[in-house]
């Protein structure tokens, strides 16, 4: 099944991902180092991570929508999809409630604030696994006629070999 949301033949969903998922993780990682270093310089580039991580999930989810609803009902694909998306949800959701318990003092985030983004990274991984599973085992957004020897997306309008005329 194709992705419905393309750009330059490529799905938007998977190109968007990235972004929230390497600034994210990374400011659980900075988090560690302040805890580790004491630096609050670390916990401050954290907090805009954070708020940046959210705008590109929430992003990336109205793509992702596009494409879980094209998915046909009664399938494996449409409940692990659903459970994909409000997985993700939760994570961003967990991610801004650590964002504004840290408004006030972005440099010495609580335990707490700290403790969401664990468990919201934790729970990424598990949504990232789904996507996987989405993508790699069950074909959601890939190009009907993949293969090996494809056409360009930027030449062709299908990966399905030409027949001979």
């Amino acid at each position: 099944m194709q992705s419905r949301a393309k750009l330059f033949g490529h799905p938007v969903h998977p190109m968007l991902i990235v972004f929230p998922l390497g600034l994210l993780i990374t400011s659980l990682i900075f988090d560690f180092i302040r805890v580790g270093s004491g630096a609050p310089t670390w916990s401050v580039v954290a907090f805009y991570m954070i708020g940046a991580g959210i705008i590109g999930g929430l992003l990336a989810a109205v793509f992702g929508l596009i494409d879980w609803l094209a998915i046909p009902r009664n399938t494996r694909a449409k409940t692990l999809g659903a459970w994909h998306g409000g997985g993700n949800v939760v994570v961003v959701a967990l991610f801004a409630v650590s964002w504004l318990m840290r408004r006030d003092a972005p440099g010495d985030p609580t335990t707490t604030a700290i403790a969401l983004s664990v468990v919201a990274v934790l729970l990424g991984a598990v949504t990232g696994w789904l996507g996987g599973e989405l993508v790699d085992r069950l074909g959601i957004g890939v190009d009907d006629g993949a293969n090996p020897n494809a056409p360009s997306s930027l030449q062709s309008e299908s990966a399905r070999p030409r027949r001979a005329a």
